[in-house]
């Protein structure tokens, strides 16, 4: 699910831009040029909205423009993917070498947790090292 969004753009000095998505609480994202501030946006609005349950409403373009955070900023309209928020589980069938299902099935029953438990988690853990 994709959704447009106003954004305000600000540069003090023509160098470096400043992204902000007034409906995401807290959104806020930098470039040194104007492209890469806005291809930032993506990943600022997954970091706001890590926890919650949906996505805020985008507000219309005028009601946008007369808050302070618009001032001495430029409109622009960003469309962000929200299918980070679709937490429902999707059953998978994956191969795993009997051994290695053994060490997984120990290591999550150790740990308090399902095998899918675990497997997500290792996976998560993963990604955020990369």
């Amino acid at each position: 699910m994709k959704r447009r969004y106003p954004a305000i753009l600000h540069t003090d000095d023509g160098t470096g831009y400043g992204v902000t998505v007034p409906d995401v609480p807290g959104c806020f994202t930098t470039g040194e040029t104007l492209d890469e501030a806005l291809a930032s946006v993506q990943e600022a609005v997954e970091a706001s909205l890590f926890d919650a349950d949906e996505a805020p409403l985008a507000r219309l373009a005028t009601e946008v423009l007369g808050t302070a955070e618009a001032e001495g900023g430029v409109l622009a309209f960003v469309e962000v993917n929200l299918s980070f928020l679709d937490r429902e589980p999707i059953r998978v069938n994956i191969s795993v070498p009997r051994n290695r299902l053994e060490r997984i099935d120990a290591a999550a029953k150790k740990m308090g947790l399902t095998r899918s438990g675990f497997l997500v988690q290792a996976a998560e853990q993963l990604i955020e090292r990369r």
